[in-house]
């Protein structure tokens, strides 16, 4: 099913491998280990200890080109896979994750627009799965191996019958968030439930952590930031909220430039931002 030798699927309850990505309801595409839990954390809640629900996780590339300090400071990029994908199907068990599949790229691989064989891959995955929705990276995101990854789903979703595609496909916040766009734009996902385990799934990661990234407290700081300034009117609706772009056009619609679309974004962004300063000024 898989194309790289190292690649694997990994299902934290035992279920048939086909029967378990079958019954997913909820996909999370992401470049790297911890990306899902950072950016999916709305659908891996809304499966968590549920009969109908489950959720796919999805992670490309193998971590071999992260960063390294402390404990981790010589392992070599073959011992930071190890380690990568270890923490990954910790997160998956603790998280009750319908699937987990480690694909095994190389970060250059995901980059490389000539590369078409993750695109199918991603293709396939995504027929079997058929999830009703999908999250990955946002196209304003600034980590180059994130724009790789959700350029390949958006292409390996448009290489699919409209009967595989998602109802929604949300492109998330990693590495910058989503608080510029306008409120009419954005994607408002509440993500309050089960705290403990939203903290505890992103503590999972203790090789990104100890080096002194703090994205364990990153992430739940952004998820507070967001439900405070979300409104400057109204009182907070929930203490945890996570932003998406809704990228459900681009699939929907083959004939769309995807350049013209995250340009739009940022043009009516401008937009509002002048309108507001020519009411004052």
């Amino acid at each position: 099913m898989l194309h790289n030798k190292n690649a694997e699927i990994f299902i934290p309850d035992g279920t048939d491998i086909q029967e378990a990505i079958k019954r997913t309801t909820h996909m999370g595409i992401g470049a790297h280990q911890d990306d899902l839990e950072i950016m999916a954390y709305h659908g891996i809640q809304q499966c968590f200890q549920s009969k109908e629900d489950y959720f796919f996780g999805c992670i490309v590339t193998n971590g071999s080109g992260s960063a390294r300090e402390s404990i981790y400071k010589d392992y070599t990029d073959e011992e930071m896979v190890i380690v990568r994908c270890k923490e990954q199907k910790k997160a998956a068990y603790l998280g009750e994750y319908g699937a987990l599949a480690l694909l095994d790229y190389r970060s250059k691989e995901v980059k490389d627009n000539k590369n078409t064989v993750i695109i199918s891959e991603l293709a396939n995955l995504i027929k079997i799965a058929q999830p009703q929705v999908i999250y990955t990276h946002n196209l304003a995101d600034k980590h180059s191996s994130h724009i790789g990854v959700v350029i390949k789903v958006i292409k390996a979703l448009r290489s699919l019958q409209k009967k595989y595609h998602p109802k929604q496909l949300l492109g998330c916040e990693v590495w910058r968030d989503l608080d510029w766009m306008n409120d009419n734009e954005k994607v408002c996902l509440d993500v309050s439930k089960h705290p403990n385990l939203a903290s505890s799934l992103v503590e999972i990661f203790n090789s990104q952590i100890v080096g002194g990234k703090r994205y364990d407290l990153a992430a739940i700081g952004r998820r507070l930031s967001n439900a405070t300034y979300n409104s400057s009117h109204t009182v907070d609706e929930t203490n945890a909220l996570s932003y998406a772009m809704d990228l459900t056009p681009l699939i929907e619609d083959d004939s769309l430039d995807i350049k013209t679309f995250i340009e739009e974004y940022i043009n009516r962004f401008k937009l509002e931002v002048m309108n507001m300063i020519d009411l004052i000024i």
